[in-house]
């Protein structure tokens, strides 16, 4: 497996960026590729994030402690696993997890083994992961969609009325500074985290899904005063830095997993743009 390496790019040098240098810094085009684990380094808050689509059988996370200075890939560090597709199994350790479509599973700190599959390669499962340091180990927790203590915000006149799912935050599941959640658009809402805002203490990336092969997804990015955009297609991924705007408009209806890292697990800690000084 290739890991893909993301260095931090600081506000000013984003600036100078035209498109492919944007791209180049913030986009992950591929996320699932059949049989195989996809994982990005982001140094931005050490953040890692990918995909793992089994078909034909196992997918194991492989021998990775060299690669992160440790004896193995969650020695230091914990994760969240999202499964966007069909019915799937996570293994941890010997310990089999069902996990189906749009239910998580977290994976404290100290896990060794973790093995991926489908239940039926006609439907495969897509497990989307993100993991970060951590500290403490805390238990392994299965979260159903029930769980995902549901907040439904937005309205049909301003096209952002949206359900956040919070899988993986304080109150549902203990963690060391990992969040995640997962975000549906309402079919006739397009814009997602509008009115926008940053959160100087907590980096986010964001993952795209359930868009059509010709849908596309405006992700806005850069400082409030010097905004940019990134076109986005189905079942990519972008890094969003902490002093950077992330909000997106689509061509039709889509959904979102968000996952922090940074220094506080706070939700609604977060630093407001407001409309009027937007650029």
């Amino acid at each position: 497996m290739q890991i893909d390496i993301r260095q931090s790019c600081n506000a000013a040098y984003s600036k100078t960026l035209d498109t492919e240098g944007l791209r180049r810094e913030y986009l992950v085009e591929q996320i699932f590729i059949a049989d195989q684990m996809t994982m990005t380094y982001s140094h931005v808050d050490r953040i890692v994030f990918g995909g793992v689509m089994p078909l034909t059988g196992e997918v194991s996370l492989p021998d990775l402690g060299k690669t992160f200075g440790t004896a193995f890939f969650l020695e230091r560090r914990e994760m969240g696993v999202i499964n966007i597709g069909g019915a799937g199994v996570i293994v941890v350790d010997g310990v089999e997890y069902a996990i189906g479509s749009e239910e998580a599973l977290y994976i404290g700190k100290g896990a060794r083994d973790l093995r991926f599959r489908s239940v039926s390669a006609d439907a495969p499962a897509k497990f989307y992961y993100n993991s970060t340091p951590a500290h403490a180990s805390y238990p392994i927790v299965k979260v159903t969609r029930d769980m995902a203590s549901p907040q439904t915000m937005g309205e049909a006149r301003t096209s952002n009325r949206r359900t956040i799912n919070k899988y993986i935050v304080p109150g549902v599941v203990d963690s060391c500074q990992l969040i995640m959640g997962l975000t549906k658009l309402e079919e006739g809402s397009m814009w997602n985290t509008m009115p926008c805002h940053t959160h100087e203490r907590r980096m986010e990336v964001y993952f795209y899904f359930n868009m059509q092969p010709d849908g596309v997804v405006f992700h806005m990015c850069g400082e409030p005063t010097e905004s940019r955009h990134i076109v986005m297609r189905n079942e990519q991924a972008v890094i969003s830095p902490s002093w950077s705007i992330h909000t997106g408009v689509g061509t039709q209806s889509y959904t979102f997993i968000w996952g922090m890292a940074g220094e506080n697990q706070t939700f609604p800690d977060m630093d407001h743009v407001p409309m009027t000084s937007l650029k």
